[in-house]
Order: C-alpha cells, then structure tokens, then sequence
C-alpha cells in the first residue's frame, strides 16, 4: 500500500514520466479532453461528476508530489471575475508566475509535445484550466 498524496495508480504514472519543463493540465468540466491535448497524453479521469471533483484539491494533491516553475489561464473576458484564480494563487508557491493566454495560444500550448498529463476535474467554474510547468527537483 503506497502512502502519498496521490495513490491513482495511472495518475502517478503519467507524474513518475514527468520531467523538468513537462506541462500538466488541470482541465475544468468543460474542457474537450479529447480533442484539445497531445494525442500521446495520459488523460486521468477524475470528473466524477458536476463540482466532483473541483480542481484545487486536485491542484493541491500535486503540489505535494511535483514542484511547479510556472503555470498558465487561459484569459478570460474583461467582464469576467475569475474566482478560481486566486484560490490558485493561494495554492501555488510564491515565487510561481502565472500567464493569462489567449484562447488559441492556450490551446496550442496544452496541445505542444511538453503536455504528458490531462487530468478532467469536475470543476464547473469557467475559465478553470490551469496548465502547470514542472519545475526540478532541487
């Protein structure tokens, strides 16, 4: 029996193949897994159902298993009150810049040959995909 914060057999997998500069997705319920990641990611399934399960448990479970140098939103509309973003923010180390990304620039860097890792939250919040950077091992 294995003691970690994350016991998903194929999610810890997809995190033991991660290198340094390797990206992973959290993707929020209503990001096409399926058509807007690698053709070669893993893509771990754990929208169990609406809200279930969020992404910032999920965000945070990671965060105790792999650094993060980076992390990227994909921009939202100036109307638009992110809330997910600080909760994201709080959960990230200090040092980590996060980049607002435009749809499509958004999408070309989840689908770039770097992204091994799509894991579908049941996150209902729009706006919520949170592409992470792994940083080193120091």
């Amino acid at each position: 029996m294995i003691k970690s914060a994350i016991t998903h057999p194929p999610l810890l997998a997809a995190l033991a193949q991660c290198g340094h500069k390797t990206q992973v997705l959290i993707a929020d319920g209503n990001y096409a897994c399926m058509t807007h990641a690698p053709k070669d990611a893993t893509v771990v399934y754990l929208n169990l159902a609406p809200g279930t399960l969020a992404a910032p448990p999920i965000l945070e479970k990671l965060l105790a298993c792999i650094n993060v140098e980076s992390a990227a939103l994909m921009a939202c509309p100036p109307d638009f009150t992110n809330t997910i973003e600080a909760e994201y923010r709080q959960l990230l180390p200090e040092h980590c810049p996060v980049e607002h990304l435009p749809r499509e620039a958004f999408y070309a860097a989840v689908k770039s040959d770097r992204t091994l890792l799509v894991i579908a939250s049941g996150e209902q919040r729009r706006f919520a995909n949170l592409l992470l950077t792994v940083a080193p091992v120091v």
